[in-house]
């Protein structure tokens, strides 16, 4: 059974491209680019991985993410955070060290606009080009290849690199120059944090007026309440099932990268703030593997 879901490709030039980090985003993303019809080298810190990602989707696995890197049109990253990925991109086995001159690097982590623009300034001074480009659309966008891509960087550069992304997306948007794609992430969590946690609330308050709470949420949904949360988690919410979706150990690093921002620009995050530390209470209750909807718990 294929790890990915069946979708059309626009057909380009196939390329050679290297994919770095095989989590549960970057393994189907990288599948996406395979069934395209691209070359692709694949690089994961755990070999096992790459491994299992070769003998799915043909293409070649690599020791180090230099040796992914070697010989690639694009080489696309999607890791954990600012260590991981200075740790695969910079160094003498880092990606940086093995790319042919005028190659892309085109980084789906969800990181910090400092290390984004840290590493756009080295691509250049290497004669490379580099675009952060964070993802939304959790593990279900990856899969089917509909993910939303918010990039940073040159636009001539974003150009050459956006009919490629295409391959695991619906939407590839450049909202300005390096780092803001991850600004604009940044926003996108914001936005969710606040959404869940209302969520979390209205249906807590519905179970305990007696209300049949799937009915609610049928009928809200029609109006102006409705959003993506309460479309694809709110009846799960109230089963109490949270296996699945984007991690609250995730999102607490996410938000910290949020209101590590908000310090250096003054913008002011009161709900954001509180949000973070509810989601810290599901962690300290030994939920930090549970999707961001777990939220709910701490109103039971």
């Amino acid at each position: 059974m294929s790890s990915i879901g069946q979708r059309s490709y626009d057909s380009i030039p196939p390329l050679r491209v290297a994919f770095l980090g095989l989590g549960v985003m970057g393994f189907p993303m990288a599948g996406h680019l395979a069934k395209a019809g691209h070359g692709v080298v694949a690089y994961n810190r755990t070999p096992a991985k790459a491994q299992a990602w070769v003998a799915e989707f043909g293409g070649q696995s690599a020791a180090t993410p230099r040796e992914a890197a070697q010989g690639a049109d694009i080489v696309f990253c999607c890791v954990g955070n600012d260590a991981d990925l200075r740790s695969v991109v910079l160094g003498a086995d880092g990606a940086f060290a093995g790319m042919k001159p005028g190659a892309f690097l085109v980084d789906h982590t969800t990181a910090s606009a400092e290390v984004a623009r840290e590493l756009a300034a080295e691509a250049t001074r290497r004669g490379l080009h580099f675009i952060d480009a964070p993802v939304s659309g959790g593990q279900a966008g990856a899969v089917n290849g509909a993910l939303t891509v918010m990039c940073g960087g040159d636009e001539a550069v974003f150009g050459r690199i956006q009919p490629v992304a295409m391959h695991f997306a619906k939407a590839v948007t450049r909202v300005g120059e390096a780092g803001a794609g991850q600004l604009a992430k940044m926003v996108n969590q914001i936005c969710i944090a606040g959404i869940v946690q209302g969520l979390s609330e209205a249906i807590a308050f519905g179970q305990k007026s007696g209300l049949p709470m799937p009915l609610v949420l049928e009928v809200i949904g029609k109006g102006a309440a409705q959003s993506w949360q309460m479309d694809n988690r709110g009846k799960t919410m109230v089963e109490d099932k949270f296996d699945f979706g984007f991690a609250v150990d995730w999102m607490r690093k996410d938000l910290g990268l949020v209101l590590d921002e908000a310090r250096r620009n003054g913008a002011r995050l009161p709900l954001t703030a509180l949000v973070d530390q509810f989601y810290a209470d599901v962690q300290a209750e030994g939920g930090g593997r549970l999707d961001t909807s777990s939220l709910i718990k701490r109103l039971r």
